[in-house]
């Protein structure tokens, strides 16, 4: 039974307590799902989560657009990873494929969140390209202007949904200014002609991922989403509210990982006494429950501090993404050396976590880049606190 007490913390609120409790349930009775197609679950995943109403936090209501709840995607994420892990990416993925049309769409773009919400249509973020992953201002792809619409030339990869999804938000140079403030976002529908799925794309723990050709694909003016050269500021935006849910994924892999290994302790006998009372595994056991508290507090005062109306969580989402993601990562290799032979036997739970936590360090932003952004807001922020002295001082 996975430990529920940190809903009583104060960063939550009834409606989040009241959500977690209907949504485990809900993942009670429909989780896991046969991954032996990915494509096809992953859509019946969508379809499913928005015929129960899971899907409605992924994005704002168009009718009457407001911040996004970032405690209830997180504790969705969380919840929904502990389940199933490719539940939690086709939940995901709805809300980063649209975050740039919740926060910055026109009320003709918001019109797809209608579908997206309620599962009738699949999302996806391009922003990757070959030759720049974390480093986003030094993307290829190109947008150049055409009477009264844009060409969009280049390709993008590791797109999660590549393939499936029906709506496209895509980054691309329009070459207002150098570097960052040149980039700007589009909102291309799959079938727009000249996108065409280049290669589909196999990692260890099967998600629909692909790398997509853009050849001479035009879009009207109107499919730019905000103004010409705040691509880069969009894409950060969104990564900003979206890149705390990474960690509650992998927080929701963590609880997991710790379950199974509370039962596989209890469940067996080594040198004829329970597992769990061997000191070494006690050791294991406590730095994986420290592991997970701390992850918690880390995901979710960065949940609660955006929530609360910071304009931007930049260290906070950092920290949380970076801690949450590696020390998953070794919960969940100390449930696999706690599970012996059954930890590495394909197919067992343990063994699947252990495939899905290690792309979570490097998507949205890989640890080490993680590290940097932390270094540098770190900085910026006693930089601003020894000018604020001194003028104080003056």
């Amino acid at each position: 039974m996975p430990d529920r007490s940190f809903l009583t913390w104060p960063f939550f609120e009834d409606r989040h307590r009241d959500h977690a409790g209907r949504l485990e349930d809900w993942c009670a009775r429909n989780l896991p799902v046969d991954h032996h197609d990915v494509d096809a679950a992953c859509r019946g995943l969508v379809q499913s989560l928005g015929r129960g109403g899971w899907l409605m936090p992924t994005a704002v209501d168009p009718a009457s657009p407001g911040p996004l709840d970032v405690r209830t995607l997180c504790l969705t994420r969380e919840t929904l990873a502990r389940h199933d892990g490719l539940a939690d990416f086709a939940f995901a993925m709805q809300g980063l494929g649209t975050g740039a049309i919740s926060l910055f769409g026109s009320p003709e773009q918001r019109r797809w969140l209608d579908k997206t919400r309620r599962g009738e249509a699949i999302s996806a973020f391009a922003l990757s390209e070959p030759r720049s992953g974390s480093d986003v201002a030094n993307m290829d792809m190109t947008a150049t202007g055409d009477g009264d619409g844009y060409i969009l030339s280049g390709e993008k990869t590791w797109i999660s949904n590549g393939g499936i999804a029906d709506l496209y938000t895509v980054f691309a140079r329009t070459g207002e200014a150098p570097g960052a403030r040149g980039i700007s976002c589009f909102l291309v529908p799959a079938d727009t002609p000249g996108l065409t799925v280049a290669e589909r794309l196999e990692v260890v723990a099967p998600h629909p991922l692909a790398r997509l050709a853009f050849d001479g694909v035009r879009v009207p003016a109107p499919a730019m989403i905000g103004r010409p050269g705040e691509g880069f500021r969009i894409a950060m935006s969104v990564l900003d509210v979206f890149r705390s849910t990474v960690g509650a994924a992998a927080l929701g892999f963590a609880r997991r990982a710790l379950d199974e290994s509370l039962s596989r302790a209890g469940g067996r006998e080594l040198f004829g006494k329970p597992l769990h009372d061997l000191q070494m595994v006690q050791g294991h056991l406590a730095d994986m429950a420290l592991d997970v508290d701390a992850a918690a507090l880390l995901v979710y005062r960065a949940a609660w501090t955006k929530d609360s109306g910071a304009a931007r969580v930049t260290r906070e989402a950092a920290m949380a993404k970076l801690y949450a993601t590696d020390r998953a990562q070794a919960v969940i290799d100390a449930a696999v050396q706690l599970h012996g032979g059954d930890g590495v036997r394909k197919g067992h739970i343990v063994e699947s976590l252990y495939r899905e936590i290690r792309a979570l360090r490097i998507y949205e932003g890989a640890s080490d880049v993680q590290k940097v952004v932390i270094a540098r807001q770190t900085l910026s922020e006693f930089s601003a606190a020894i000018r604020g002295e001194g003028l104080r001082n003056g």
